[in-house]
Formats: structure tokens, sequence, C-alpha cells
């Protein structure tokens, strides 16, 4: 998302180049066989060229939103165009308290909004709670827990006066196991994804906060995604990287969960650092003002990821609705926006309707979750946690009271334990080693996973390093500990109030130690992990994105050494992702192994209440395992391919990502996705398919009504300026013009040159409406429910347990997946008990984008529905009528 700290100060440990990285299939990041069968997608989108649309579409306050949006503009007419700017442009980095604030509204009393990190939980403060990360939601494949977590979340923020919530993620998407932030959203599979980023969204709006969906789009590396950032890895490039993505790609796969969240209503949406096809999303018109504004129908506002913006008319007229800090690179007092948003509106550049639409959508989406009635003072500051400190922190002025130290977890602990449990994959589990006693007579547990970080949980800024159990990874998307329950503490808890025996090494490197104790082991379970995070952290030569797919701090050998000498070894992953198990699921001695991803603060008692039967395991992986990196076909680019311009990566395996891909080739898996065991076992039975009426599919049409405008602007440029006496804040970022003279005042060389502004962009007429289009999510139709299926899922073991019932389609094409996920559901089925499994196909779901019509078809192959519990298992199957 954004740097903690300015570019040039790096957190670094044990620092080599990316290059030396040399297993990826440069100059391309898709391996030569992985290349989608689709022309379309196959053949790249090389020169890559983002077409331009314009003008940026008007918020018109559909579905739900009309009544936001009449408040809106009700309160918007009332502003000045200085206070208009001030509520579109942040005041800088570090200037005030909230990692990003707009300015206020003094007269009017609407405060300076404050957007704050994480998508785990509320970042830079203190009494805050540490939740799972997206990808153990994922894993968990429940709809009320997503919710629930959302919820939670949205609450700790607001109880510490945040307006907008900087989550849920659905870019990465997680093209490649080895993309550094994956784990911040949810799985590979964008119907995964978007449902689970639509209860989250719910969650976190019905707690009165703003949730941001992001980072849009293509953002699927850490590598080259700034240019000032790789420079600091000795990288010399002038731009960021471009994802080249096709049409039909885009559609079915990377814009699939944001389709979801705008149906879900989320308020706003952060553009990503990244070009598509070769220009910035952040002013890429195409990307922000077809795509999103108009074909999804999306009503709140965009703002950039931090210093994504990278021009001041061209990003308004190309969609942006917010800067974000505000500052064009830290800390410098120059803004894209500010005065300069002033000057374009008076000079006519940028049409005041546009700017009335950004303020709109901002308003618009803050009376939408009730800001108006759950608005807390901001009671914390990110860049200290002392009580009392400086309010602009940068410039070190205002000394205060900054942090009131609110608590804010109320008892969401108990939820965080219930979702890192109901998160944990049991991937085998050989003569039913488990669940534990607890009376074995001596348990062993190894590795540096298992224990604490000797500085303390919080003890690496932003968790950039890997001491201890991960039980997050590191960046922007954290949050500080109020605790972690270390697995070694947790299962001695255990196994001592049994009375048995316990014993732990934690040293990954007493090599003779761990092979004395796992001979005298009853049990022995070794805890191994593998981290990553954001690109501005360098964690052991791992820019970000991973380097490798295996265990770090020698997890293998630890695992290799321990197993050798005990006959009952069980192994715990804490993952971000996909990790190569060697030769681990066929070892015998090795009996059980579990993924238990990145748990948050209950971590150990999450994984102990699994590991002794409290909990029966019933999640299930959100992404594949294979046995190889090439496996996945898709990999990362880590040394530039096209001398110092944009680093070139185009998406040609088009929709074929993880298990698309190992189904496309045939490869098998380790552990397929959506695999999962439990201490039960169940079966599959009697499905049911029925028809629905729903009628035909209509292509929206008509025009929108002409751009609205709200209020006056004067044109005389005296009252722009700075008032008489008023005291400027060093570094902070005004709405106010430095003279009345606009080209003295602007500061530009190229001021009033012809051909800045694109052709059409400044139209406030009616405009056409897209086919596609219509309302939020895109057209109502493509949600009509064209059938309905039921199975029966049938417990057959000899406990009480849970299963994840999972509905796959195959849309029958040349060019199509061999199946891909579009329904699940968490069921709990008592002992020789039975549940049915409901679910609803879409029109949606069984469509395919066409470029040609630039809307949705059904097209005439057949289809088959799957019912099973993994997309490797689907004993059940129908052709839909």
């Amino acid at each position: 998302m954004w740097l903690d700290i300015p570019l040039l100060l790096l957190i670094t440990a044990n620092h080599i180049n990316a290059d030396s990285n040399t297993t990826a299939p440069f100059p391309n990041a898709t391996y030569p066989n992985a290349t989608s069968p689709n022309p379309i997608a196959a053949q790249g989108t090389e020169p890559a060229l983002s077409p331009p649309y314009y003008p940026s579409p008007w918020g018109e306050g559909t579905g739900d939103w009309t009544g936001a949006y009449a408040r809106a503009r009700t309160f918007v007419s009332q502003l000045t165009l200085l206070e208009k700017v001030n509520l579109t442009t942040g005041v800088g980095w570090q200037e005030e308290r909230c990692v990003g604030q707009t300015g206020a509204i003094p007269r009017l009393g609407f405060r300076s909004l404050c957007l704050q990190d994480s998508p785990l939980g509320v970042r830079n403060t203190d009494y805050n709670s540490a939740f799972p990360a997206g990808v153990n939601v994922a894993a968990a494949f429940d709809r009320g827990l997503a919710y629930a977590r959302g919820q939670a979340m949205g609450q700790e923020h607001r109880g510490k006066g945040v307006d907008v919530v900087l989550g849920p993620v659905a870019g990465p998407l997680g093209r490649s196991p080895e993309g550094g932030r994956n784990w911040e959203g949810f799985s590979p599979d964008p119907a995964l994804t978007g449902t689970l980023m639509a209860e989250t969204i719910r969650g976190i709006q019905d707690a009165g906060v703003i949730a941001c969906a992001k980072h849009y789009v293509g953002n699927e590396q850490e590598h080259f995604r700034q240019a000032p950032e790789s420079a600091n890895y000795g990288f010399t490039i002038n731009d960021s990287l471009s994802s080249n993505i096709d049409d039909v790609t885009m559609h079915e796969t990377y814009l699939w969960p944001f389709a979801d969240a705008v149906r879900a209503g989320v308020g706003s949406v952060m553009c990503s650092y990244n070009l598509l096809n070769n220009s910035y999303a952040c002013q890429n018109s195409y990307l922000l003002n077809y795509l999103l504004k108009q074909e999804l129908g999306f009503q709140g506002f965009v703002l950039s990821d931090w210093t994504a913006q990278h021009s001041g008319v061209g990003a308004a007229l190309g969609g942006l609705d917010m800067t974000m800090p505000g500052d064009a690179s830290f800390d410098s007092g120059n803004s894209f926006w500010g005065s300069n948003l002033t000057i374009a509106v008076l000079n006519g550049t940028v049409p005041q309707w546009r700017l009335d639409d950004m303020v709109v959508r901002i308003v618009a989406a803050w009376y939408y979750v009730g800001r108006d009635n759950n608005s807390v003072p901001i009671n914390f500051d990110s860049w200290t946690l002392d009580t009392f400190g400086f309010e602009h922190y940068v410039v070190k002025q205002a000394y205060g009271l900054v942090n009131e130290h609110v608590d804010v977890r109320a008892e969401h602990t108990n939820l965080i334990r219930q979702i890192g449990s109901a998160s944990v994959v049991l991937l085998k589990n050989t003569n039913n080693a488990l669940p534990l006693t607890g009376k074995e007579k001596l348990t062993a547990v190894f590795g540096n996973d298992a224990g604490g970080n000797p500085t303390g949980p919080n003890g690496c800024p932003d968790r950039g390093c890997d001491n201890g159990t991960l039980a997050m990874a590191w960046g922007s998307g954290v949050a500080n500990f109020p605790f972690l329950v270390t697995p070694e503490t947790a299962i001695q808890n255990e196994v001592v109030n049994r009375n048995g025996v316990f014993q732990s090494i934690t040293d990954n490197f007493a090599g003779p130690q761990i092979l004395s104790l796992a001979s005298q082991a009853t049990v022995a379970i070794v805890f191994v992990n593998a981290d990553a995070g954001e690109g501005f952290i360098n964690v052991d030569g791992n820019t970000g994105d991973r380097n490798n797919l295996t265990f770090w701090q020698g997890g293998d050998t630890v695992v290799q050494n321990v197993s050798s000498q005990c006959n009952n070894t069980i192994l715990v992953m804490h993952t971000v992702g996909p990790v190569l198990l060697s030769n681990y699921s066929e070892n015998p001695n090795i009996t059980a192994i579990l993924w238990a991803g990145l748990p948050g603060e209950q971590s150990g008692n999450s994984i102990a209440d699994v590991l002794y039967g409290r909990v029966n395991p019933g999640a299930k992986l959100p992404f594949t395992m294979g046995a190889t990196r090439e496996d996945y076909g898709t990999d990362l680019l880590y040394v530039p391919n096209n001398e110092d311009g944009s680093p070139q990566v185009s998406f040609t395996e088009g929709n074929f990502i993880d298990y698309r891909a190992f189904d496309r080739v045939g490869i098998q898996p380790v552990y397929a996705f959506g695999y999962g065991l439990s201490y039960t076992t169940f079966s599959f039975s009697n499905l049911k398919v029925s028809k629905v009426n729903a009628g035909p599919y209509t292509p929206t049409t008509g025009r929108t009504p002409a751009a609205p405008s709200f209020g006056n602007i004067t044109n005389n440029t005296g009252v722009y300026q700075f008032p008489s006496n008023f005291s400027a804040v060093p570094l902070y970022i005004y709405p106010y013009v430095n003279g009345s003279d606009l080209k003295t005042a602007s500061g530009e060389e190229d001021y009033g040159l012809p051909g800045f502004v694109p052709a059409g962009s400044q139209d406030g007429s009616p405009q056409p409406r897209v086919a596609a289009g219509g309302a939020p999510g895109g057209n109502p139709q493509l949600y009509d429910v064209l059938y309905q299926v039921s199975a029966t899922v049938t417990n057959t073991g000899r406990v009480p347990g849970e299963e994840v019932a999972q509905l796959y389609i195959s849309l029958g094409g040349p060019y199509d997946p061999k199946v891909v996920l579009r329904d699940f559901q968490r069921l709990s089925i008592g002992l020789n008990g039975s549940a049915t499994f409901t679910a609803d196909i879409t029109r949606r779901d069984i469509s395919n984008w066409d470029t040609a019509s630039q809307n949705w078809v059904i097209s005439s192959s057949p289809k088959t529905v799957y019912v099973g519990n993994s997309s490797r298992n689907l004993p059940l199957s129908a052709p839909l009528p």
C-alpha cells in the first residue's frame, strides 16, 4: 500500500540484490507452457496501451446511495472552492495524526477525515487487537466469520476516531505465489475473494466507518511498484511496473472481486502504484472512468495509494477523487492538487462539475455509513505511542496531548481465537495421529516459529523481521500486538495442566540438541514459517516478494532432523501462502501436517484448540500447494526487462492462475485448492439442479443526466489567497493560491500550453450508458438467479464436524478453465447427521466477457455444475439445462 518511512530509509537485514533469484522465467513472468489457450491473452497486450475514456462519470446516487447523495449535494452546495479542494487533498505526510488526513471545513464543523491502515487491525497505535490476516479468512470459507471480523475491525477503527479503514484487499489477488502482499487479501480465486471481500466491507461499514477496497488493480508484485523504491535496491527505472492485462482476463479474474466490493456498497477504492497497460492506475481514465465508475457503477470516491499520484489535471480528469497523503513526495510541501487544483478550477482546466463530483462522492460515502452519527474524535497518533507529542510530527510543532490510549479491543480476542482455529487446514493425519490427548509421555516442540521474538512481538517496526512465531507478515498492512500467545506457551499449558512432560527447542540451528530431544519424544511438533510483505522492507534479502517458496530460518533442516528421529512428527506451518513441502506429504514419520497461516494475537491458543481436539478442523486451502514453483505457471519479474523504462509484465496466462493453471496442463498438486481434512469424514449425495425463469438479459441503454454543479465559484483570485495574519504550518498542503496571477502562482513553465486536456474530458453533457453497467456492481441482471442447486452432505465419521461444500462450474468453452469456483457453504454437521448445501447460480456465474459487444454473454458451450470438497474432489455433477 504505502511506505511507513521516507523512501531512502529502508529497513534492511542481510541485504542481497533481488536479481540473485535466477529461477523465474525472465524476461517474462509466465512460464512458456503456461500461456493461455485464448489468443487474446496469450499474445499479451504489448505494446500495451490503455484506451482513453472521458469524461469522468459523475455519481448519480444509484442503488441504496440515494439518500446519502441527497444529503451530500445539500452539504456541498454550501462549500467554497477552497473548502471543496480541502476535502480532496491530504495535508501531507506526518502532518497530522493519522497516516492520511484531508483538510477540514471548520466553518461547517466538518473535521479533517482520518484514513488509517490496516486490513487486519488499527495500525500504529495501542490497545487495539491484532486480527488474523485475510488469507486465514479465506481458509475458513465462512461468510459469517468474514463479516464478524470486518465489523470488529470497523468498531476498533471507529473507536480510535478513524473515518476510512484502508482495507480490505483484492489486489494483489495472488497471481503468483511469491507475491509479497498476497496474504493481505484472500485468495487467488476471484469468486472466493469477491465473496469474502463483500462480507468484510459490509461488516466494516455496518460499524459506521468507510471501507476502502484496494489496490485497484493489477498490483501483483512488490518489485518495481515504485521507481524511487526500486532505486534503493539498485535498479534504475523511470516508471513503475506495467501490468499488462487483456480485456477478458481483466473482467473474468482481476475485476471480479472489485465488482463484488462495489455491489456491497464500498465507500472508497484505492488505486494502485503500478501502471495498467502502460498508464498509471491513479490517472488511467479507462480503469477509473470506464471500468470502475461507468461499468461497475461505483458511487464512492477513488483515493490514491500514498504518493501514487503522478499528475494534477490528468489525474482529476482521469477519475481520481482524493490524493494521499497530499504531498507529491513525502514531506516535500509540494502537491499536484491543493493550490494547483484551485488554480485548475479557476482557469477552467478542471470543470467545476468534476471538482463537485469528487467532493460529493467523498461526502456521500461519509453519510452512507453514518459517520454523522458515529464520529469519534481522533485519539491516537500514528507517529508515536507517547502520550504527549507534536501534532504536526514532521515539523515538530504544536506540542500537546496526542495519545489518549483508548482501549478499543472489547471482547474481540475471542473472535480472533475462533477465526484462528477455524482457519487451520489439516492436510495430513495418518492413522488419526490427531487430535492429541494431552497425555502423551513426552511432548516436544521444535522451531523458531514456536517461540517469541526476543525483542517482543512488536520489536520489529511494521513486523519487518522473521524472529519467533509468525502471526502476521510485514508492511503497512499490520497492527501492533496487544499480546501474542505463542505456540510454545499454549502447548506447554496443555501438557503441564495434565501433569505431562514438555520440552522445547526454538533455536533452529541447535542441531545436536534437536536430534537428541526428538529421539526421546512421544510426539514431536515442529513449527516452521515463510514470511513476506511490502516492498519498503527487506527481510533476509526478500524485498517484499519472496525469493523462493521454501521455509525460512532453516526450517526444512529442522523438519528433516526431527522426523528422522521421531516417528510421530507433526508439522505446523505459519506461512503467507504456498510452500514447497518436499516429500513431507509422503514421509511416514510425519504423521500430520497443518497449515495455520497468519492467525493473529491468539496464534498459540488457536493451534492448540485444533491439536487437542477442542476444535475439529474444517478449513480448506485457499490456494494450491504445488511440488515446484514452475507448476504454478506464473512467477514474478525480479529484474527490469525494459532497460530504464517501465518494466513490462504481461499476464499471458490469462485466467489460468493457481488451480486453474494446474488443471489446464494436468499437473497433480501436492494439496489441491479447497482441500482440507477433518477429524471425521463426509459424503456427498443427492445433487439437484432446478432452473429459474429469470427472463432475458437486457443491456443497459439510455443516457445519464448532465453533470450537476453545486454552488457558485467567483473568479476573483484575491479571495483564494492566504488570509492575512495566517500562520502556515511548514510543509502543510493548503488550498490557497500564492498570488493573484494564476500562471505565476502555479510555478509551471508549461502553464497554458495547448494539448494538456484530453478530448471530451471537460464535457458535462449527458453521456451514453454502457451495456454492462446500470447499477453498483454492473448490470443488475447479471445477478439474476438462473439455477438453484442443492446437495446432501452426510457426516460418516465418529465425531461432529464441519465441512465446506464447494460448487464449481465448467463453462465449457475452448478457452475456459476446466472448472471455476462459484459458491461454497461451511456446514456444521452432527454425528451421523446430514445437512443440505444450497447455492444459487447467477447469470454472471455462467457468463463470459465478450470483447466485441463489451458485455457479458452466455456462450452456447455446454455448462456443467460440480459439487464436492475441493477443486480435485467433485463427486457430484450435473449438466445445466
